[in-house]
């Protein structure tokens, strides 16, 4: 695997947990990640509630996998997807996964996933159990992914997400990002107090599986820094003219306070 966006992706979606108006930004979201080879939904297509998603199957090559409900509240989809996310697993053809639900029943899943190495990233809507959230290396929000995009030309959000909607939801709230971005600036930076905002990301996202800038309305993590008045931002040039790294560390006390004050 040459690079991070070379991984193999089996992308498996919940058609009973999941709208199909989400379905172009699982795409593009998975795109950012590796190339989906496997792609398969899972329903009883002989129900009116999944009729909608017929209509975007073959736009998008997904396979539909067919799983009739032979006991009035017993989910088959779940153990249909289970049993087939283990078969690709030990085929060895993928280099990660990605489970398209809000159900926390596929919480073990993800872990049995992750226990044998493969990148796991989960998404769902806000109502998505922590558990499973937790279980995943990352998770994103449906309803995040698409009003960033539709919201792209917008001025950002001064509220999570989450209470934008009034929905429930296990996402962290922006003073316990911050104060998780703050640890680890002071534990990895350098002897001048910076520390590469990327590494920072990371850890931040090892924190908190959903960590994204777009919860909070910034398309980017470095908008997000930049709108919190207690760092600094320094924008490195490299060796490729069009990329700058960015770097960040926390202001001095007296900085911050007159910050905070005007």
């Amino acid at each position: 695997m040459e690079n991070e966006n070379d991984k193999r992706i089996a992308v498996l979606i919940d058609a009973d947990n999941v709208s199909d108006k989400y379905i172009s930004f699982i795409f593009d979201e998975i795109s950012n990640y590796g190339i989906p080879t496997y792609k398969r939904i899972y329903g009883d297509w002989t129900t009116p509630q999944n009729a909608a998603w017929k209509k975007v199957l073959l736009n998008y090559s997904i396979a539909p996998i067919q799983q009739y409900s032979y006991t009035k509240g017993k989910n088959a989809t779940d153990s249909a997807l289970i049993i087939d996310a283990m078969d690709i697993l030990y085929s060895g053809n993928v280099d990660g996964f990605c489970i398209v639900s809000s159900d926390s029943d596929f919480t073990r899943l993800a872990a049995r996933l992750r226990e044998a190495g493969m990148f796991v990233v989960g998404m769902g809507e806000q109502k998505t159990p922590s558990p499973f959230i937790a279980a995943c290396e990352k998770f994103k929000y449906l309803e995040v992914l698409a009003s960033s995009t539709e919201d792209a030309q917008k001025a950002p959000a001064e509220r999570p997400a989450a209470e934008k909607t009034g929905q429930k939801s296990s996402m962290a709230s922006l003073l316990q990002v911050t104060r998780a971005m703050e640890a680890i600036v002071k534990d990895i930076s350098d002897d001048d107090g910076w520390a590469f905002l990327g590494a920072v990301g990371n850890l931040l996202n090892k924190r908190y599986p959903d960590f994204d800038s777009r919860n909070y309305g910034y398309p980017k993590l470095s908008q997000l820094v930049e709108s919190l008045k207690q760092f600094d931002i320094d924008r490195r040039p490299t060796s490729n003219p069009h990329i700058r790294h960015a770097f960040i560390r926390l202001k001095p006390k007296k900085g911050r306070k007159a910050a905070a004050g005007g």
